[in-house]
C-alpha cells in the first residue's frame, strides 16, 4: 500500500514537473516566433514606407515633366505676341527661365527664391494686360522669417493660382480685376489670387485635366497635413487661398531626417 502511495506521489509529480517543462518550452516558442513575426511586420512596414515614398517621387516627378513644357510653351507665348514689350522684361524672363531649368528640379527651395520667381513670373504675364487694367498686388514677406532662407519649399507650387487667375480672367468686363497677395509670417505662407471670371472660363477651368488635379496632389504628397487650399466662386469672382504652416513642415523635416 506504501509503495504504490509513492509510485503516484512519483508519477504526479514527474507528471507536474513535465507539464510545467511543456508550458514553458511553448511559451518560450511561441514568444519567439511573435517576436520573429514583430521583426518581419516592422521590416515589411519598412519596405512599404520605402515603395509609398518611391512611388509618391516617381509621381511628382510625373507631374514635373508636365508641368515644366507647359510652363515654358504659356511663357513663350506670353512673349512672342508682345514682342515689343520684351525688352523691358528681359532680366525677369532670364529669372524665370534659370530658376525652372535649373531650380525646379531640386526637391526643395527657399521661400526666397520661390517668391522670386513668382513676382517674376507674374511680370511676364502681365506683358499680356492693358497697362490700365486693374492689376493688384499685395507682398508681405518677413524676411527675418525662420524660414525665409530654408529649403521647405516646394519649387514652381505657386504656379499654378498664377496662372489660371491670368487664364481666366474676364479682361473685357469693365470691372475685370487680378488681385494677388503674398505673406509670410511667423513660419507660415499664405497666397491668395482672386479674379473676375467669366462663366464660360469658370466651367472650363473645371472641366480642365492637369493644372488644378496635378496641383492637388503635388500639395497633398508633399505637404500632408500642413496645408491648406480654400476655392470659391462669387458673383462671378474666383478666389483661391493656399496656406502652408512651413514652419512645422521644416521641424518635421528636421526631426524625421
Amino acid at each position: 500500500m506504501g509503495g504504490n502511495y509513492y509510485m503516484i506521489h512519483d508519477y504526479l509529480i514527474f507528471i507536474g514537473v513535465f507539464a510545467i517543462f511543456l508550458f514553458l518550452t511553448t511559451s518560450i516558442y511561441l514568444f519567439s516566433q511573435h517576436q520573429k513575426l514583430k521583426i518581419k511586420n516592422a521590416k515589411l512596414s519598412e519596405a512599404n514606407k520605402i515603395i509609398e515614398q518611391r512611388l509618391n517621387e516617381v509621381r511628382l516627378e510625373h507631374i514635373g515633366t508636365k508641368l515644366n513644357p507647359h510652363l515654358f510653351k504659356n511663357i513663350l507665348n506670353s512673349v512672342q505676341s508682345h514682342a515689343y514689350q520684351t525688352y523691358m522684361s528681359l532680366d525677369k524672363l532670364a529669372n524665370v527661365l534659370d530658376y525652372i531649368l535649373y531650380e525646379s528640379n531640386n526637391k526643395f527651395v527657399s521661400p526666397k527664391e520661390e517668391l522670386t520667381f513668382a513676382l517674376s513670373l507674374i511680370e511676364i504675364n502681365k506683358i499680356k494686360i492693358n497697362p490700365l487694367f486693374d492689376f493688384r498686388i499685395k507682398s508681405r514677406i518677413n524676411k527675418s522669417d525662420s524660414v525665409y532662407e530654408e529649403k521647405v519649399f516646394a519649387p514652381l507650387i505657386s504656379v499654378d493660382l498664377i496662372e489660371n487667375a491670368f487664364k481666366h480672367t474676364d479682361f473685357l468686363a469693365q470691372d475685370s480685376f487680378i488681385s494677388i497677395s503674398m505673406e509670410l509670417e511667423n513660419g507660415i505662407f499664405i497666397m491668395k489670387v482672386s479674379n473676375k471670371a467669366s462663366l464660360k472660363n469658370i466651367l472650363e477651368k473645371e472641366k480642365s485635366g492637369f493644372g488644378s488635379q496635378s496641383f492637388d496632389q503635388r500639395l497633398k504628397m508633399i505637404y500632408s497635413t500642413y496645408y491648406q487650399l480654400e476655392r470659391s466662386s462669387k458673383n462671378g469672382i474666383f478666389t483661391a487661398e493656399l496656406k502652408i504652416n512651413l514652419g512645422e513642415f521644416y521641424d518635421k523635416m528636421r526631426y524625421s531626417g
